[in-house]
């Protein structure tokens, strides 16, 4: 939207053609990456570098390294990121 806006497209205008309110956008274009995220990406990194060391190791061997290197997640979190990951 960034790019309408520059333009000359008034952001209102590209929120109400997009169907989006201009409240989370406005959100958004301040702090893109969201606490969560970041935190994710912390997580996925935690359990990479676990993964580099042991690259035999199942998920839940991946979380007690990850919980070792002070990053504490649920075993289930961690499927779920390595699944996603590959």
């Amino acid at each position: 939207m960034s790019e309408l806006a520059a333009d000359g497209i008034p952001v209102a205008v590209s929120c109400r053609v997009l169907k989006l309110a201009r409240q989370p956008y406005y959100r958004w274009l301040y702090d893109p990456v969201t606490r969560r995220e970041l935190d994710e990406a912390y997580r996925a990194n935690a359990l990479l570098d676990a993964h580099r060391d042991d690259p035999e190791f199942g998920y839940r061997l991946l979380a007690d390294e990850a919980r070792d290197e002070g990053e504490a997640k649920s075993d289930r979190t961690a499927w779920r990121i390595t699944s996603e990951n590959g």
